[in-house]
């Protein structure tokens, strides 16, 4: 799974995706993440089937939404996302929240069947608390690939990390909204470093998740947004650096509906 990907969260306009997937993939980026709840899968396969990239170059995500979670639903939502693709096979398949009709055993057992029949490479899941992703791990006949969830400098996901990274998880963090939604650009301590990086706060807070081992999926609309992100490629921090974003007191959580697992 490349570590830098384009989330398309809130792009529902289809000229507006099909540009900005196209443009990402021609700047470099290898990874899309979309979801059937964003109602952009066919402007992403468009995108996708336009540029002049090798399906085997690309490393391709969606989700199934938490009302489509029952063992029959997922198969057939899952066919209908690669429809909508325009794919054979994704490269990851998330259960974008816990919450509907996700009940473990059932639910994963279908991503199994998807896996073996090889319709998707891997098994994902979104938006898990550590409690969730032990269960899914016990239960699931394969293997845990990724976690999605909300992370940034103002959000580290600690406990999550401490989990994922063990021996007997070894399950990939994804982080979306990686940059806070722009709140990043006014946190002091990130400002200071990026000036010493002659780069944005947004460009740091990026760097700090590949240093954490974290795979970035900012959404970005527009060639500039898109190269800016991508830039954040040649930012390398140093050890004190990420100490002191580390260090960062605080927790505060953008996405936070009331159904959420940790409410």
């Amino acid at each position: 799974m490349p570590m830098f990907g384009l989330g398309t969260y809130d792009m529902d306009d289809y000229d507006e995706c099909v540009e900005s997937v196209r443009t990402a993939l021609e700047t470099g980026y290898r990874h899309v993440d979309t979801a059937e709840g964003y109602h952009n899968e066919e402007a992403v396969g468009d995108a996708i089937a336009e540029a002049d990239v090798d399906r085997e170059e690309l490393f391709v995500a969606t989700k199934i939404s938490p009302e489509n979670l029952d063992y029959d639903q997922v198969l057939t939502n899952a066919e209908e996302s690669l429809d909508r693709l325009g794919l054979d096979y994704v490269d990851l398949l998330y259960v974008h929240w816990p919450t509907g009709d996700y009940e473990a055993t059932d639910t994963l057992d279908a991503f199994a069947e998807l896996r073996e029949e090889g319709l998707i490479e891997e098994i994902g899941v979104s938006n898990f608390t550590v409690e969730l992703l032990e269960e899914a791990i016990e239960v699931s006949e394969e293997p845990i690939f990724a976690n999605q969830v909300e992370m940034h400098p103002l959000l580290a996901q600690t406990e999550l990390q401490q989990f994922c990274a063990q021996d007997d998880a070894d399950v990939e963090l994804v982080a979306y909204s990686p940059i806070a939604r722009g709140a990043v650009d006014d946190v002091e301590v990130l400002q200071e470093i990026a000036e010493k990086h002659e780069a944005t706060p947004a460009q740091v807070s990026l760097a700090w998740l590949r240093e954490k081992g974290v795979t970035a999926i900012p959404k970005a609309a527009g060639e500039d947004h898109i190269r800016e992100n991508w830039l954040s490629l040649g930012v390398d921090l140093d050890d004190d650096d990420v100490e002191r974003i580390d260090d960062i007191d605080r927790e505060e959580r953008i996405v936070d509906p009331d159904a959420a697992p940790w409410n």
